[in-house]
């Protein structure tokens, strides 16, 4: 594990190596039920907290914010363009179990509806369809492998050399879909440079325009969810939840205060919201006139929301 300059390192009883650069307060970070996590400055990339964060771990469904980077970047995306739902995206997630947009089978998103539909409710249905609209090939298998390379290429352009990816969503067919806390912190400051991307995870709900069997789809990410849902966490600017059995919950967010960003990964966290917002805390100072973490679990226990 690379170890900041000024660091104090700690080994917790678990047996992992907990970093931190504590900033101004100089309080000592926040004990983590999270197997790792990180806390980077969102300016500058400087690790403000680790823990086993070089570590590869399975990453659920915050695979997809690189899925929704590479269609972002796309040279010539259009996002107005329509793209046919195929009764193999509904069948996959049935099979599957995986989190859906509930997308109707013969609906014409488009490409902007369907990067809604797969970053707020966390679509797999979505994401095939991405994968499949975006790849080369002349099968649905081959376009959607063919996607899938090009996840890895930019993740070997980013120099995230702890990530592999099997998969367009997270449901990975041979364990290999994996990435450390560092990388994905790395991955996501990048992908918080593009606008469209900011725009997307920054939303709490979206109109389906009919594509779905809902009217309108939901952020999972209770941080930035108004109350009794959410947290309405000051300052939470998004990013991506994620949740499977070999993951476990995971969770990647941004905060914003006081001039200062912040951007944090838990993976395999069973306490994904408090841990988020007691960083936060840690990180930036409570908000004026906001609960503590603390007080937030005793006092508002808000049902988690599996994707």
């Amino acid at each position: 594990m690379r170890r900041a300059k000024g660091a104090l390192a700690v080994t917790i009883a678990t047996g992992a190596l907990l970093t931190v650069t504590a900033p101004a307060q100089a309080a000592p970070a926040p004990t983590l039920t999270a197997a790792g996590a990180i806390v980077v400055d969102g300016t500058n990339g400087a690790t403000l907290m680790a823990k086993d964060a070089d570590t590869k771990r399975p990453m659920a469904s915050t695979t997809k914010i690189m899925t929704a980077l590479v269609v972002a970047t796309l040279p010539g995306l259009n996002l107005d363009q329509k793209v046919t739902v195929k009764q193999e995206y509904l069948d996959y997630v049935y099979v599957k179990g995986g989190s859906s947009a509930q997308l109707k089978a013969g609906a014409t998103p488009t490409v902007r509806q369907l990067l809604y539909g797969m970053m707020l409710p966390s679509g797999d249905d979505a994401a095939y369809a991405l994968a499949d609209t975006f790849g080369t090939g002349t099968t649905l298998a081959a376009r959607t492998a063919d996607f899938i390379a090009k996840m890895n290429a930019k993740a070997k352009e980013l120099g995230l050399a702890n990530t592999v990816y099997d998969s367009f969503d997270g449901i990975s067919p041979t364990g290999q879909n994996l990435t450390s806390p560092r990388d994905l912190a790395n991955l996501t400051r990048h992908a918080m440079t593009n606008t469209l991307f900011q725009t997307l995870v920054k939303t709490t709900t979206y109109s389906t325009g009919g594509t779905s069997s809902v009217a309108a789809w939901s952020n999972t990410n209770l941080l930035i969810q108004p109350r009794p849902t959410g947290y309405a966490y000051p300052g939470a600017i998004g990013i991506k939840t994620g949740w499977t059995t070999p993951a476990g919950k995971c969770l990647v967010f941004s905060v914003v205060r006081n001039g200062k960003t912040i951007i944090g990964v838990l993976l395999n966290d069973e306490e994904r919201y408090m841990d988020s917002m007691a960083l936060s805390d840690w990180a930036l100072g409570p908000a004026a006139g906001s609960k503590t973490a603390l007080q937030r679990s005793n006092t508002e226990p808000i049902p988690d929301v599996l994707d």
